[in-house]
């Protein structure tokens, strides 16, 4: 199945190994070289540069029109966007807003991820403003691999931001036709309702025939931090590097929800899953 609404990031590897600078990075970015701009980005971002004028010039790059591709992409925005959210300065939620009114899906996908990693709320109206129409209008683009909005990094962001106010749109897409849309609206409405039946929902797709979609649902189960699935995911048919991430996961809300820092019968017992995967 195809990962409907994700980009590749191929494009980086041409260039991995170039050292930079942390100036000849942010030179970079209004470099002739559109390749050069692009890598600079990722760059940035790769490595958390998080200086005021990398931040004012990745920020400037989201409104970059010279690189474009055949179909109207902007891969550097894209690149642009993912890095700002990786570099936590809070001065780029405005410009993150308004990428996601972007033509280029991908833009208002990497736009959308990086607040939800930014955290201000601010931008949950325009996160919900792009539910609108619910899943009727949730389709795919016509002879496009995806839909036309990044659904499941929208949901994503509503769950994590705690945006209750979500519910209501959030809530239909659990029944999307697309698995991947589907996980991502259970893993909202646990984190905006902390109902069970949400993570149980998840659980059961560990069971499912396609690795890719058990892959996503145990990074889901883990990005909730869902402690009745610890052991559905350490038997999941997958990757132990996986179940080990997904488990990480469950063992950090276990001990977030221990003020004390001592250690819980629950959390003692995902320890000891994970050791067994090791």
């Amino acid at each position: 199945m195809q990962d409907f609404g994700s980009e590749s990031t191929g494009n980086n590897t041409a260039q991995e190994e170039e050292s930079l600078t942390i100036e000849q990075a942010i030179a970079n970015l209004q470099h002739e070289e559109l390749g050069r701009r692009y890598y600079a980005a990722w760059w940035l971002g790769r490595f958390r540069v998080n200086e005021p004028s990398a931040v004012d010039a990745l920020i400037l790059a989201l409104k970059d029109e010279s690189d474009r591709t055949e179909e109207g992409g902007y891969p550097l925005r894209r690149n642009a966007a993912r890095a700002l959210g990786k570099l936590g300065d809070q001065r780029a939620v405005p410009v993150l807003i308004q990428c996601l009114d972007c033509s280029d899906v991908y833009v208002r996908e990497a736009a959308a991820q990086s607040l939800e990693q930014l955290g201000d709320d601010c931008c949950v109206p325009a996160l919900i403003k792009l539910l609108e129409g619910g899943i009727e209008a949730a389709l795919l683009v016509p002879g496009k691999p995806y839909l036309v909005q990044p659904y499941d990094a929208i949901l994503e962001a509503l769950g994590s931001l705690k945006a209750t106010v979500a519910i209501p749109y959030v809530q239909p897409f659990i029944e999307h036709s697309i698995p991947k849309v589907q996980y991502a609206a259970l893993r909202a409405m646990y984190q905006l309702t902390g109902e069970d039946g949400y993570g149980k929902r998840l659980t059961e797709a560990l069971k499912g025939n396609d690795l890719t979609l058990r892959r996503t649902a145990l990074m889901d189960l883990g990005a909730i931090g869902y402690l009745p699935g610890a052991n559905a995911i350490a038997n999941t048919l997958a990757e132990n590097s996986l179940k080990l991430i997904a488990l990480k996961g469950v063992l950090e809300h276990q001990l977030t929800d221990t003020p004390d820092l001592k250690l819980s019968d629950s959390a003692i017992s995902v320890m000891e899953l994970m050791d067994s995967l090791l």
